[in-house]
C-alpha cells in the first residue's frame, strides 16, 4: 500500500481494541486489558512504524503508562531508518489537567503535551515533565486541529498513530485527519449504551458517514485483525 504523507498534518492511524460489539471500553471506561498477546505485539508493530503516538488524557488517566517499544527487531527497525528508540508520546488535553505523579513521567519516552494556551499554564512550574508543550488553541479555548497538526508536522512528526479515546477520534474524524484504522476485533461482549465506542461524539447522519476501503482481515485464535483506509481523507 502506497501511503501519500500529507503536506499540512502528520499520516495518521487510529489503532484500537475493542469488543464484538463495537466497545473500546465497559461502562466504567475501566482500562482495555482484553486484547491478547498478539495484539499487544500488533499494536507494538504499530507504534513502531509511528513518529509520535497521540491519546487523549483520559486514556493516559486509566493505564498510568504507555507501551513502549522493546523489540529489539523493532527497536533495530527504527534505528536502520535514521528514528530515535522510542516514538514521541503526546497526551491531548485541553484543560492541562494531567496528574503529575502518573508512571508515565517515569517512562523513558519522549513525552509531549498537546494543549490550549490556559492548558499549558500549569506546566511551566512541571518543565521537565514535557519535553515539548504544543499549544494550539482558538478564542473559545478549543484546540484547533489545523494548527495543532502543522505544528506536528513542523516538527517531523510525518506519521502518527492515535490510541484513543472515542471523543480524540471523533474530533480528528470531523477535520477529515484519520488515514487509516487499524482494529481488533476480541472476542467479547461488554454491551452498555455507556460504554465508548472507537468513535464517540455526536456521530454521523448515514448519508454523511465516512467510508472505508478494507485493505486487509486477518484471524489470530479468536481475534480479528481488520485494517482500514479512510477514503478520500487526504
Amino acid at each position: 500500500m502506497d501511503e501519500i504523507i500529507p503536506t499540512t498534518r502528520p499520516y495518521t492511524t487510529v489503532i484500537l481494541a475493542m469488543s464484538a460489539d463495537g466497545k473500546i471500553a465497559d461502562p466504567m471506561r475501566s482500562p482495555a486489558r482484553f486484547g491478547s498477546n498478539a495484539d499487544i505485539i500488533h499494536l507494538e508493530r504499530q507504534i513502531a512504524q509511528a513518529d509520535a503516538v497521540l491519546f487523549g488524557n483520559g486514556t493516559l488517566a486509566a493505564y498510568g503508562t504507555v507501551l513502549r517499544v522493546s523489540s529489539t527487531e523493532l527497536l533495530g527497525a527504527r534505528e536502520k531508518n535514521g528514528k530515535p528508540p522510542q516514538p514521541a508520546q503526546i497526551v491531548c488535553s485541553a484543560s492541562g489537567k494531567i496528574n503529575p505523579t502518573l508512571k508515565f513521567f517515569q517512562q523513558p519516552v519522549p513525552k509531549w503535551l498537546l494543549t490550549t494556551f490556559l492548558g499549558g499554564q500549569p506546566w511551566k512550574r512541571f518543565s521537565d515533565h514535557f519535553d515539548e508543550v504544543i499549544v494550539a488553541d482558538d478564542s473559545n479555548g478549543v484546540i484547533t486541529w489545523s494548527e495543532a497538526l502543522q505544528q506536528l508536522r513542523d516538527r517531523g512528526i510525518q506519521k502518527l498513530a492515535v490510541l484513543g479515546g472515542g471523543q480524540l477520534v471523533a474530533s480528528l474524524m470531523a477535520y477529515h485527519a484519520i488515514d487509516e484504522f487499524q482494529l481488533t476485533v476480541c472476542p467479547l461482549i461488554l454491551g452498555g449504551t455507556t460504554s465508548p465506542t472507537p468513535v464517540d461524539g455526536e456521530g454521523f447522519l448515514s448519508r454523511f458517514a465516512p467510508h472505508l476501503q478494507l485493505l486487509s482481515v486477518q484471524q489470530v485464535d479468536d481475534e480479528v485483525f481488520l485494517h482500514y483506509r479512510v477514503k478520500s481523507a487526504l
